[in-house]
């Protein structure tokens, strides 16, 4: 056991320290740690902010750089970073988290990127899982009560395990910037930021063509700010 924190270069180091010297070899690191410090962003102190990203977001790079070199000179390594739907869809009182969860989805991208020529892989998964700190979301009204029974019922965390191994396993070497939620019984490839209209003006654009002419066309296209994961994800988990 290990009870250092991510949080700190030196907790990560230690922890591949460690895991070198007991099992003689690393070749897989899966980063789960996480904390929540959920509040509006116009009632967030900085202490809130910095304390969710120093564990998700520089606690994933910690992890990262005190292995990397390691799996680099063995050419040979597989990370499974932690990503969540609050960060890739959005969740309201939840600015500090959304924001740590959507920069290890670019985290792990670009070490996938810069690890593809030393057979270094990175992927992440945004879970849906009933764990300790899912257990700290306050349970304001009976919609919150229902919805966390079904999540304690449904969507268990020894559920995220078989993927994770998976993406660690022979045969997966493929398997690398990839971004997956899994949910219960379910898994799904999620999509990465790509153009999905474009308009362009040979003499540029002026801010008010753009509020008349380009806004308008491309709002069909718009995400609302309504898509909550709840939204996107609104059947039951099997």
């Amino acid at each position: 056991a290990n009870s250092d924190s991510v949080a700190l270069a030196s907790g990560a180091r230690n922890m591949v320290e460690q895991a070198l010297d007991t099992f003689k070899g690393l070749h897989a690191i899966i980063s789960p740690a996480g904390i929540l410090r959920d509040k509006m962003i116009h009632k967030m102190d900085e202490d809130d902010w910095d304390a969710v990203i120093d564990v998700h977001l520089k606690g994933s790079y910690n992890v990262v750089r005190a292995s990397i070199e390691h799996f680099r000179d063995q050419q040979d390594g597989a990370y499974v970073l932690f990503t969540s739907t609050s960060g890739l869809i959005g969740n309201v009182g939840q600015a500090n988290y959304a924001a740590a969860k959507l920069g290890i989805a670019g985290l792990s991208r670009v070490v996938a990127m810069e690890g593809a020529k030393k057979n270094v892989r990175s992927n992440v998964i945004a879970p849906f899982a009933w764990t300790r700190m899912i257990a700290t979301i306050p349970i304001k009204d009976e919609a919150t009560a229902a919805r966390m029974d079904k999540i304690r019922n449904a969507t268990r965390a020894d559920q995220i395990a078989p993927p994770a191994i998976a993406m660690c396993a022979p045969g997966a070497e493929n398997v690398s910037g990839q971004i997956f939620c899994v949910r219960g019984n379910e898994i799904f490839l999620m999509s990465q930021p790509r153009p999905v209209r474009g308009m362009g003006r040979a003499d540029g654009w002026s801010a008010e063509d753009l509020v008349t002419r380009a806004f308008p066309a491309m709002a069909q296209d718009f995400f609302g700010v309504e898509e909550t994961s709840r939204v996107i994800f609104s059947a039951d988990p099997l």
